[in-house]
C-alpha cells in the first residue's frame, strides 16, 4: 500500500488537485476569518472608563406583551444616565397603554406615539429614525421589545466600548434554548451568522450587526444620511447601515456575555422562512467582493465533502485523501468549536462537521429557493 498515488498519469489526478485547492481555501477561510474570532480576547481594547449620556432606542409595533415584560429590564440597567425612547409604530394592541403606565413610573422613560396610517410602511427605519432625532444624548444604544438582556449591566459594558476612535459597538443577539429541532436550527444559524460578522469584523470587512444588540453615535448615522441610501427596502436598518457607516476602524465587538440580548425563536418553520427572506432582501445591495466571500465557504464546504468521498472510492487515492480530510476536518473544528463556546452554544460543538455540512448545504438552498421581497412585513 503506498500512501502517496502515482500523479504522472490518470484523470483522477486532476479530481485531487481540484480536491486540495478546496481544501486550501477552507483552511485560508479558517485561518483568515474564523481563527481571528476564536482566539479574540477583547483586553487589548482600550475601554473607555467616562459614562456619557446615553439614549436606548426601542422600536416597537403590536408588543404590549414583551413590552410589559421585558421593558424593566431595560429601565432599570445599572448605569447612572441614560434614556430609553419606546417608538409605538401604528400599534393597534395595548401597549399605549402599557407604556404610559410605565412611564408614571420610570421618568427616564420617553415615548412617541405614531398613528396608524396608509401612507406609512412598517418597517422599522421610520421608527428608529424617530427615535434618533428625538434622542437627547449623542451615544445611542438600540434592542427590541422581546430582548431581554443578559444582566443589569447590559448597557454600561456596551457603552465603555466607546472611545474617540470608536463609535460603533456590534453585539450579539443568541435565542433562548428551547426545545424542538426548530429552535436548535434557528440558535445553530444564529451562531453561524454572529461567527461570521464578528470574524470578518475583526478581519476589517464588517458586513452587519443585530438591531437587537447595536450601539453607535448619532455623528456616524447623520454623516451616512441614515438609511436614505436604502430606504425602500423593509430591511437593513443593521447590516446595510454597518456596511455604509462602518469605516476606518470606527468600530469595535462586544462579545461579554453579559451583553448578550436573548430573545424567543420563532414558532413555526413558516415564520422562521418568512424572517429569512426579509433578511435576504437585502442582499442585493451588498458589495460583490463581501457576498462572494460570503459565498465561497458554504460552496467549497459542500465541494470538499463531494470530492472527498469520491476520491476515498479510488484506493489509490484513498488514504492521502483521507488524511487531508480528517486534518482540515480536525482544524476547523477546534477553531469553530472555540467560536461556538464564545457564543454559549457549546451543545452544538460534538456535531459540529456534520452540522457545517448541513448548514453549507440548507441556507443556500434557502436562499434562492426564497422570494427575497424588498417589501417585508415587520410585526
Amino acid at each position: 500500500m503506498n500512501f502517496f498515488p502515482d500523479f504522472s498519469h490518470g484523470i483522477v489526478r486532476y479530481f485531487f488537485f481540484a480536491f486540495a485547492g478546496i481544501v486550501f481555501l477552507q483552511l485560508f477561510y479558517t485561518l483568515f476569518f474564523h481563527a481571528r474570532f476564536a482566539f479574540y480576547t477583547g483586553k487589548r481594547k482600550q475601554k473607555n472608563q467616562n459614562q456619557p449620556p446615553v439614549s436606548v432606542i426601542i422600536a416597537a409595533r403590536n408588543e404590549s406583551d414583551n413590552l410589559f415584560h421585558h421593558l424593566p429590564l431595560i429601565l432599570q440597567q445599572n448605569y447612572p444616565n441614560f434614556e430609553v425612547i419606546v417608538v409605538n409604530h401604528q400599534s393597534i394592541d395595548e401597549s399605549y397603554h402599557v407604556l404610559n403606565a410605565y412611564k408614571m413610573q420610570y421618568p427616564h422613560l420617553r415615548i412617541i406615539e405614531v398613528e396608524r396610517s396608509k401612507h406609512l410602511g412598517i418597517g422599522k427605519k421610520l421608527p428608529l429614525t424617530l427615535g434618533i432625532k428625538a434622542a437627547k444624548n449623542e451615544h445611542l444604544v438600540f434592542t427590541d421589545a422581546d430582548c431581554i438582556p443578559k444582566s443589569n449591566d447590559w448597557l454600561r459594558k456596551m457603552v465603555e466600548n466607546f472611545s474617540e476612535d470608536k463609535s460603533i459597538v456590534i453585539g450579539y443577539g443568541p435565542y433562548q434554548d428551547e426545545k424542538g429541532l426548530l429552535n436548535k436550527l434557528i440558535r445553530l444559524d444564529t451562531a453561524f451568522i454572529a461567527m461570521n460578522y464578528f470574524s470578518f469584523a475583526l478581519a476589517k470587512l464588517p458586513f452587519m450587526a443585530v438591531g437587537r444588540n447595536l450601539a453607535y453615535t448619532k455623528t456616524v448615522f447623520n454623516a451616512v444620511h441614515g438609511y436614505k441610501s436604502h430606504y425602500s427596502i423593509s430591511s437593513g436598518d443593521d447590516d446595510l447601515f454597518i456596511q455604509e457607516a462602518a469605516k476606518k476602524r470606527n468600530y469595535t465587538i462586544e462579545i461579554n456575555s453579559a451583553t448578550f440580548c436573548t430573545s424567543k425563536a420563532k414558532k413555526s418553520w413558516s415564520e422562521w422562512v418568512n424572517q429569512k427572506t426579509r433578511h435576504y432582501s437585502t442582499s442585493g445591495k451588498y458589495q460583490v467582493f463581501k457576498k462572494g466571500l460570503l459565498g465561497i465557504y458554504p460552496m467549497t464546504v459542500l465541494l470538499m465533502w463531494i470530492f472527498a468521498i469520491t476520491l476515498f472510492l479510488n484506493p489509490e487515492y484513498r488514504w492521502i485523501t483521507l488524511s487531508i480530510f480528517g486534518g482540515i476536518t480536525v482544524i476547523k473544528w477546534l477553531i469553530q468549536a472555540r467560536c461556538l463556546i464564545k457564543l454559549r452554544e457549546k451543545g452544538f460543538i460534538p456535531f459540529l462537521p456534520f452540522l457545517d455540512l448541513f448548514y453549507a448545504v440548507l441556507m443556500p438552498t434557502l436562499y434562492y429557493t426564497s422570494e427575497k421581497a424588498t417589501h417585508s412585513k415587520w410585526k
